[in-house]
């Protein structure tokens, strides 16, 4: 029987090696799955409009939003139909 000596530098490559393959992984699985929900941030920015418009939208129904604990949530599916021109459905 053999014994093999692992150092400390063994471990530390095998632990950035093992990061790195995660991250990897992860990052296949979050750009393959596009969120569903959006919050009003990501939604302004996708836009590229103001709070007091994205505020517009969602007042005058043409962007329908789910508002929990204080924070407004957007359908991806709105956001897609509301940018091809056509009707967006509410939540409701």
């Amino acid at each position: 029987m053999s014994v093999e000596i692992i150092t400390k530098q063994d471990l530390q490559a095998f632990h950035r090696q093992l990061l790195e393959d995660l991250t990897k992984l992860i990052g296949k699985q979050h750009s393959e799955a596009p969120k569903k929900v959006l919050k009003s941030a990501e939604v302004r920015r996708m836009l590229q409009v103001s709070p007091s418009t994205l505020q517009k939208l969602r007042v005058e129904g043409t962007l329908p939003s789910v508002k929990v604990g204080g924070t407004h949530y957007y359908r991806q599916e709105d956001i897609s139909r509301l940018l091809n021109g056509k009707e967006v459905s509410s939540w409701r």
